[in-house]
């Protein structure tokens, strides 16, 4: 057994490979995951670092968010300084290359089989930082997402592994981002299963686990292990406070669902030039920050002066009614900026402002008021992102408090169904649908198959052929017992890839030994030849999909090209390629029944 194991051939890249097509290679996984973890974590400590040294040059007693500590000309012209840089830097590249965030790597993992883009990945770092030092709403949880799904990803596109592991892999990078992002572990992996991957299957939880927990691990040794938000205290909540949080739920539900329904604005509005709407996002900010800074930055440090009590009526109200304006129309204008952190904060500002109405109204029955400000943190977070199962497990792990559990899930599901059903809508990192009636990762069949990888279903057993061969190299093809022939039409196959009509043909080897005995018993000597193209037998037109792809992509591409089945290539160097297999329409259909 010992000696399996140390097999040289097993523990080569090309077999570490072809054991992560399969739907079950946990190990494998698990061990891209700790690697996943770890570099998302190291990007994270520095892309926090970055943020603190640009504070250190521009902030008072460099503090990334004391806005309020700046003079007022001065954090009125920093958003409009920052989306002129935003414009200036984003402008000249192509218009795929602006996408960025939690938005652009859910694109990438439904339609791209995870592989992700390198330009959107470097413009990330810069706009992420300009956008948080600039003072426009928003937070660092999106930029967070996005660079560790992206350097998990090119992981797996380094070593060339296949598709359904890379897609595993940006995954893992998501949970690691938000586990280093707010230290919660657990609410980073229900957030990566729950709103990028869409599933939860063993193959994805675990792996997904072992990064976000390793993420963890890495940004506490730098940073420490204290929470995003110091609670001042234990919250014990009351039977009593349920009536008076489920009618704060359903005003944070409204609130959440005109927050998505106005940040998809910008879609009807692509006809006014961008840079215009960019200026429009930085001006509207600057107008509020000149009377209400607290609404620039993430805000988690309003969040900290709500806990404790020290936030005035006019200060609640402008973030929860500002922040939410400037946050969503910041979205709409398409500067790409982090949404959680700052419904976070909006939630904590309403949820503030309905426990104070509370406690004026029914004093003796209302419970403390930091109940009410967590409680409309996870239910705003929830309700927006439609993502109730991240919200409660956030607010578990931010208050260390199992017996709040029972409240935050009447809270944060009925503000996630209010705005469901009140605004008609569904989450706010739910994709566009693209020539769908059904998002791709929302169908059982497209789910499935995108779990493994051509490699693990593809037939290896085939010998490559010209069309013309001596009945004496058809013998010599036999012996190798293939069960399929591929073969070219033209002696030049770069060509016969690319000239429609001259693709490759399959034909089973058995028809080939059948017309070889045929020929055997005619007596006739072995000095001719054979078109295999004329023998008797089902020929099956074929496609190219490479060996990275996923079942899913190959039952796509046979429904495209409109063949039976596909030759699995293998890129050995640039316009060479080698086959590896062939898998047909029935192969993938038996996998799936």
């Amino acid at each position: 057994m010992l000696r399996r194991l140390l097999d040289p051939s097993r523990l080569s890249l090309e077999n570490f490979r072809r054991e992560l097509a399969s739907v079950d290679a946990l190990p494998q996984l698990c061990l891209l995951a700790v690697i996943s973890g770890a570099l998302t974590g190291l990007i994270m400590i520095v892309f926090r670092e970055l943020i603190g040294l640009g504070a250190l040059v521009l902030m008072p007693k460099g503090h990334a968010e004391a806005f309020e500590a700046l003079p007022m000309a001065v954090r009125m012209s920093m958003p409009v300084i920052a989306v002129v840089l935003i414009g200036l830097g984003l402008g000249w590249q192509k218009k795929s290359a602006r996408r960025l965030g939690i938005t652009h790597v859910i694109e990438r993992f439904s339609f791209h089989q995870g592989v992700m883009a390198r330009d959107n990945w470097l413009n990330q770092w810069w706009v992420g930082a300009v956008s948080l030092l600039g003072g426009l709403s928003a937070g660092r949880e999106g930029p967070a997402v996005h660079l560790g799904a992206g350097a998990s990803g090119w992981i797996g596109q380094w070593l060339k592994l296949p598709h359904n592991s890379l897609r595993v892999l940006v995954g893992c990078g998501v949970a690691a981002g938000i586990s280093a992002s707010f230290n919660t572990p657990i609410a980073g992996v229900i957030f990566a299963m729950e709103v990028v991957m869409m599933e939860y299957t063993l193959t994805g939880f675990m792996p997904v686990m072992l990064a976000s927990a390793t993420g963890a691990v890495v940004t506490q040794l730098h940073f420490g292990s204290a929470p995003a938000f110091m609670m001042p205290g234990v919250i014990e909540p009351g039977l009593l406070d349920i009536p008076w949080l489920l009618l704060m739920a359903l005003a944070i539900g409204v609130m959440a669902g005109g927050f998505i329904r106005l940040a998809r604005l910008g879609e009807r509005f692509t006809h006014v030039p961008w840079w215009i709407r960019l200026l429009i996002a930085g001006v509207l900010t600057g107008a509020v920050a000149c009377f209400y800074p607290q609404v620039q930055g993430i805000g988690y440090d309003s969040v900290e002066t709500i806990l404790a009590g020290q936030a005035s009526l006019d200060v609640l109200l402008a973030l929860a009614l500002g922040k939410l304006i400037l946050t969503a129309v910041t979205v709409a204008c398409g500067i790409p900026v982090g949404i959680v952190g700052p419904t976070l904060v909006i939630g904590a500002a309403a949820g503030a402002l309905f426990g104070l109405g509370a406690s004026a109204l029914l004093p003796s029955l209302a419970g403390e008021p930091n109940l009410y400000v967590m409680m409309g943190m996870a239910a705003m977070m929830g309700a927006v992102l439609q993502a109730p199962l991240a919200a409660i497990m956030a607010l578990l792990e931010l208050t260390h408090s199992p017996d709040i559990i029972l409240y935050g899930m009447l809270s944060v599901l009925s503000a996630a169904l209010t705005a469901r059903v009140a605004w008609r809508t569904q989450g706010f990192f739910v994709m566009t649908r693209q020539g769908s009636t059904q998002h791709p990762l929302q169908q059982p069949l497209m789910q499935a198959l995108s779990r493994v990888g051509v490699g693990a279903v593809m037939d290896r057993s085939v010998s490559v052929t010209p069309a013309v061969i001596t009945w004496e190299r058809a013998r010599v093809i036999l012996d190798a017992r293939p069960t399929w022939l591929l073969i070219h039409r033209q002696n030049d196959q770069r060509k016969a890839d690319s000239e429609p009509g001259k693709s490759p043909m399959a034909l089973l080897a058995a028809d080939m030994a059948r017309a070889l005995e045929e020929h055997d018993q005619t007596g006739v000597e072995h000095d001719g030849s054979i078109n295999l193209l004329e023998i008797p037998g089902k020929r099956l037109e074929l496609a190219p999909i490479d060996l990275q792809a996923t079942l899913s992509e190959a039952f796509a591409r046979l429904d495209d090209q409109r063949v039976d089945a596909l030759y699995v290539r293998h890129i050995t160097a640039p316009m060479m390629h080698r086959v590896s297999g062939i898998i047909t329409r029935e192969a993938i259909e038996n996998y799936y029944r």
